[in-house]
């Protein structure tokens, strides 16, 4: 794969590829592709400074590696959460009589946010899913016999590269 190719989906890259860290690797993709990590930011490249005698030299403690962004919210995540959360958060809340205001202050979070777990628009980081399962004393973590029977028993996860085609040239 060319340098100007997506490293995701294969589509040329008009201008330059975004770096994003994508379930634990850090990859070179098209502006399409980079809402599915967390963009990676670089230092602007500037030219080493010219060395003469006291000039140029390098600020004591002063880093050279470039800043990395948050993890992605999956590589923060304990186990696999359940597909039907957000339902299970709404009937829970629904079986207590709150609204989603009442849950949000005895969470000490966010209306929105709960708003937003339960319209499955965002997957609950840990210690969001912890306080939920808490206070609506309900699961979100699939069991590993759960997740065993549903992918027909295999522990084998299929990774992204197992899900890719190399199309070969002729020599």
């Amino acid at each position: 794969m060319s340098s100007n190719e997506c490293e995701m989906c294969g589509k040329k890259i008009t201008g330059k590829p975004i770096v994003v860290f994508i379930e634990g690797a850090e990859m070179r993709v098209c502006p399409n592709c980079s809402k599915y990590g967390t963009e990676i930011k670089r230092p602007q490249s500037s030219p080493p400074p010219k060395s003469s005698a006291g000039r140029g030299t390098a600020r004591p403690g002063a880093s050279t590696r470039p800043k990395r962004a948050p993890r992605d919210v999956f590589d923060l995540m304990e186990g696999e959460i359940v597909e039907d959360y957000a339902d299970r958060i709404r009937d829970a809340r629904g079986a207590k009589g709150w609204s989603q205001k009442e849950l949000a202050e005895v969470m000490k979070e966010k209306e929105l946010l709960v708003k937003k777990i339960e319209k499955s628009d965002l997957i609950p980081e840990d210690t969001v899913r912890k306080k939920l399962e808490k206070v609506l004393e309900i699961s979100l973590l699939e069991t590993s016999a759960s997740a065993e029977a549903k992918s027909g028993g295999s522990k084998i996860t299929p990774t992204l590269g197992d899900m890719v085609t190399l199309k070969r040239g002729k020599k």
